[in-house]
């Protein structure tokens, strides 16, 4: 088979879930196919220096750079799969089309997302529910909201889960933890800490996150800063004036984006790792936090659940009460934090991505 795929997606530095998908799905997929030539699609412009290129050494593989914007068919040419690994307006002319819908968030969600972005979103699930031959889900959470929404066929629908960096995101030994806390010094940050990880947007919750973490200090349960990371995203205005009305200025810490080799210390050595997302299609951090032996207590709704198993308390992501009580309940409790810590590692290590692309792969094969 020839096989294209979409590489736009981490072509940035500072990619997030979809682009950590996409990248570790070819990088897998080149460490268990020999057989198939792979083409993986880089738009990137003559002069945009600000995308970089993905280095893959598999003999099979050949990176295809559109630098004049000719689209994935004139630089392709012809193939037998097309894979987009995330929503696009499909290239036309190619037969066997797969795509990988991690969520279907502009429609479950739509408060949280721009008019622009909703229009284009639906333009291109409508063009991707008329043409792919198959949709890959990575969650069954979306799976559901695709039929629900779109009453997509289930012969068309595959759940293939995604899995998590185990080489970059695992339990420090001792002499690591030392360096981490070095790490945490270049950042000002002092243990006990809370974290969070996610971009900043309305649908990751951190509003009532704020709540809970000011009903936590007034009721002196926990008083350690609350650590805050990802990028901003859009929406958000309100975050910065919610830290101004509970008077947590001086104890939320925002640090912006920041590379795994740094997020992989803050998931080691803090006390409770907080992500009360609104809705998910799959939920990296949840994973990564878990692959790392954080405690983690995160939303009842959506994908989360379905990701944490039983190594994570759940709560109602509506309800500050009901997050603040839960990280109470880890923060107090010496024997939950040593059997949630020894679920999270083996939890995690439930998901591979080898195994999302041996999954790929037969999606790929069945079209054949």
């Amino acid at each position: 088979m020839k096989i294209a795929i979409n590489c736009r997606s981490f072509l940035t530095k500072q990619y997030t879930g979809i682009g950590r998908y996409a990248d570790h799905l070819i990088r897998s997929l080149s460490e268990i196919d020999t057989a198939n030539a792979y083409s993986l699609y880089a738009p990137k412009g003559l002069f945009d220096f600000k995308r970089q290129l993905p280095e893959i050494q598999a003999k099979n593989f050949t990176l295809l750079v559109d630098r004049f914007n000719k689209g994935v068919r004139e630089t392709v040419g012809p193939v037998d799969i097309y894979h987009a690994p995330s929503l696009e307006d499909l290239p036309e002319g190619i037969a066997r089309t797969v795509v990988t819908v991690h969520d279907v968030i502009f429609k479950s969600f739509p408060e949280g997302h721009t008019e622009e972005t909703i229009v284009t979103s639906e333009r291109q699930m409508k063009g991707i529910v008329q043409r792919a031959r198959r949709i890959i889900c990575c969650s069954k959470s979306t799976q559901r909201d695709l039929k629900r929404f779109y009453n997509v066929e289930d012969d068309r629908l595959r759940l293939v889960y995604q899995g998590v960096d185990k080489d970059m995101f695992y339990v420090l030994n001792e002499s690591e933890r030392v360096f981490a806390r070095g790490v945490l010094k270049k950042y000002a940050v002092t243990e006990p800490f809370l974290l969070f990880v996610g971009t900043i947007e309305p649908r990751k919750n951190l509003l009532n996150l704020l709540k809970a973490y000011a009903i936590l200090r007034e009721a002196g349960t926990f008083t350690g800063p609350l650590v805050v990371i990802g990028a901003m995203g859009w929406k958000n205005d309100a975050v910065g004036q919610t830290v101004t009305d509970l008077h947590l200025e001086k104890h939320v810490r925002f640090l912006g984006f920041l590379p795994n080799h740094e997020l992989r210390c803050f998931y080691n050595l803090t006390e409770v790792f907080v992500f009360p997302s609104l809705y998910e299609g799959f939920g990296f951090p949840i994973l990564e936090a878990m692959s790392c032996g954080a405690m983690v207590v995160t939303s009842n709704v959506s994908s989360c659940p379905e990701v944490s198993g039983d190594a994570a308390l759940l709560v109602d992501p509506h309800q500050p009460g009901s997050i603040a009580q839960a990280i109470g309940i880890i923060v107090s409790n010496d024997h939950l934090r040593s059997q949630l810590k020894e679920r999270s590692v083996r939890r995690a290590a439930e998901f591979s991505f080898l195994e999302t692309a041996r999954q790929t792969l037969k999606v790929y094969q069945e079209l054949m």
